[in-house]
């Protein structure tokens, strides 16, 4: 019986193989679907979401810093713009008071 560790085929006796390498694998696309949103800058956004897939994970917050901003941005410009106008508020039936507590006389009763 012959303890010696088998040779590999293609290796030369003495010849040790390099180790198998332990670092991260290289950067590979998610291929997550991206479905419009049909709003053209809210999707221009989203898109950019791809270029994580083409750099290692520490260039990925970068992307998304960059992507969350967009998109925070386009909400607030939703929020900005003018809307409907607000309806006119309607006048009172109750009668006011005046600071004494009693009902002030209506606005178009002149006493004198």
């Amino acid at each position: 019986m012959n303890d010696a560790v088998p040779e590999t085929e293609g290796t030369e006796a003495g010849t040790a193989q390099p180790p198998p390498e332990d670092g991260p694998a290289a950067p590979a696309p998610l291929n997550v679907p991206r479905t419009p949103t049909g709003h053209p800058e809210v999707d221009a956004h989203v898109e950019r979401l791809a270029d994580a897939d083409h750099l290692t994970t520490d260039g990925h917050v970068e992307v998304y810093e960059d992507v969350h901003r967009g998109l925070r941005d386009a909400l607030t410009a939703l929020d900005a713009r003018p809307g409907p106008p607000v309806p006119a508020r309607h006048p009172t039936t109750t009668p006011q008071r005046s600071p004494s507590g009693h009902p002030s006389p209506p606005a178009h009763e002149h006493r004198s």
